[in-house]
């Protein structure tokens, strides 16, 4: 086991990287919805889905 995990040591660094990345993308939009703020990033007064997108209207 030891012997795999030395052979393969960058490939699990890499790997345990970029899931680190993904679940702090994924605990930012989280964060962001219970906030209430909208995930595409612009105001609802110009978009052109205003009023159909999300739950009562919002995003």
């Amino acid at each position: 086991m030891f012997t795999w995990l030395a052979e393969n040591a960058g490939t699990v660094l890499i790997s345990l990287v970029l899931l680190a990345v993904v679940a702090a993308i994924l605990a930012s939009m989280r964060r962001s919805r219970k906030a209430g703020k909208p995930s595409c990033g612009c105001s609802c007064e110009s978009c052109a889905l205003h009023g159909k997108c999300g739950r009562n209207g919002d995003h």
